[in-house]
């Protein structure tokens, strides 16, 4: 059986083989494709990989009468129609088809009807019985649903749903924050009102793949609320995800965290909920004054010269003032990127993981910190009950879709947010309970093996036209 997959990124084990730059994200990815590979004997899955390579990138300059040596090692590379390109590469002694594509990775908003030729070219190629899409709101992914011609051997891959993104986008923030617009984002064509237009843009090109695909992968029950509604046609399929390798095995223990850090994964726009974490600090602070909260990712609230002033966004400007106005500065520090061992380092030296998210459909991070057994707080949106419960940690009722003004709103979340957290230390033996609890269920949710051997069972139905 030959199954291709549309990746939105360049998967490590062939940036490796490229000595390219891999990126931190969809590190489950990795690992599943590490086990397929590795059990292709038993599973008779043929993959081949697809992805973009960004505009820039040139693949004919790596042409060599069709071979490439050297620094790189011995493989095929060979220009395809449409820059594409195909790379043969060798993993876990098993022979790989690589397909890049130019795309413009950086305006996923945008659909390219070229991507269809790409795709196109791709499938010609590759030949494959099934076709496995990983998210539905890229533009290669809504260009391969409209070329592949057997839709019902087609596979989508739910990740978020940017459709219900854009519509919980702002947050809660003042009006006055969603109608601003600074220096950067006028040059950047980025203020937040054209940033929530960009999901609704991937949002329209995630309904059109979904109603396209005969065949959905979901993991809760309210991406199958939505994905039914969109599509009742397609057969849907629970599956699990794996996650990062670095996960599996370390545990956390209170004795060597940091006493009353917050770890938060990400919260570069409105959506990852950060300004919640600032309007409920002054109230942690005065049960815990030594807490401490560390954000992953880059600040953007840098603002120490001249040049990073002007390049604060609108939303940055917020988080700054908000900092400023409660006295927070030394109570928050951005951690940069991470790769996968930074963040699980980060996660066992902290007190309590935090998800303040508006919206999510099922996060990895708070699976990682589940799998890592630490205390975890979170906000009860989305899909995220499907995944954690009151048995495992503390859910706190967060954004509303429908609801009042959203001053109120904002205060009344961060008040709910605040009283998780310090509930959650003020009570040391349930807090272990949770941590226990969190692990066991992690495990079972994540676990590598059954989660690959349902991945060849959902091929296998889809091979032979059968449901579940």
């Amino acid at each position: 059986m030959k199954v291709l997959w549309l990746c939105n990124i360049m998967l490590p084990m062939v940036a490796r083989q490229l000595n390219m730059e891999s990126s931190n994200k969809e590190g489950w990815l990795s690992g599943l494709a590490d086990v397929l590979l590795k059990c292709q004997k038993e599973n008779g899955i043929e993959l081949s990989l697809a992805f973009p390579l960004g505009r820039n990138f040139h693949g004919e300059s790596w042409s060599n009468g069709g071979k490439d040596e050297g620094s790189r090692g011995e493989k095929v590379i060979v220009p395809l129609a449409g820059g594409v390109v195909k790379i043969r590469i060798e993993e876990k002694n098993v022979g790989v088809d690589c397909y890049g594509f130019p795309e413009d990775v950086t305006h996923a908003e945008r659909y390219d009807e070229s991507l269809e030729r790409c795709m196109g070219e791709i499938v010609e190629d590759a030949k494959p019985d099934i076709v496995h899409c990983f998210g539905t709101e890229y533009p290669h992914t809504l260009a391969m649903c409209r070329i592949f011609p057997r839709k019902e051997r087609l596979l989508a891959g739910l990740q978020g749903l940017c459709t219900l993104y854009a519509k919980a986008y702002y947050a809660d923030l003042p009006g006055r924050v969603i109608h601003s617009v600074t220096l950067r984002d006028m040059l950047k064509q980025d203020s937040l009102t054209q940033q929530k237009r960009k999901f609704e843009s991937r949002g329209e090109m995630e309904r059109e793949s979904i109603a396209l695909a005969g065949n959905i992968t979901g993991r809760t029950l309210w991406d199958r609320e939505f994905t039914e509604k969109w599509n009742p046609g397609a057969k849907y399929f629970h599956m699990n995800e794996t996650l990062r390798k670095e996960f599996y095995g370390p545990e956390w223990k209170e004795e060597n965290c940091i006493p009353h850090s917050i770890f938060v994964s990400q919260g570069d726009y409105p959506l990852k909920g950060l300004h919640y974490v600032l309007n409920a600090l002054p109230a942690i602070l005065d049960q815990y004054p030594d807490t401490k909260v560390y954000v992953a990712g880059n600040s953007i609230v840098r603002c120490s010269t001249v040049k990073e002033r002007l390049k604060l966004s609108a939303y940055g400007k917020y988080l700054l003032h908000l900092m400023r106005s409660n006295a927070l500065e030394e109570k928050i520090t951005f951690l940069g990127k991470l790769d996968a061992e930074q963040m699980r380092d980060r996660y066992l030296v902290s007190h309590l993981y935090l998800c303040p998210s508006a919206l999510e459909n099922s996060p990895n991070s708070l699976g990682e910190a589940m799998l890592l057994g630490m205390p975890c707080v979170s906000a009860q949106v989305g899909g995220i009950s499907s995944l954690f419960s009151g048995e495992e940690g503390i859910l706190y009722e967060g954004f509303r879709m429908e609801s009042g003004s959203a001053g109120e709103e904002a205060d009344r979340i961060s008040d709910c947010l605040a009283k998780a957290v310090i509930r959650m230390w003020g009570n040391p033996g349930k807090m272990r309970e949770f941590c226990d609890n969190a692990r066991k269920r992690a495990r079972i949710l994540h676990e590598p093996d059954k989660n690959y051997r349902r991945l060849v069972e959902i091929y296998d139905m889809i091979y032979h036209g059968v449901g579940e």
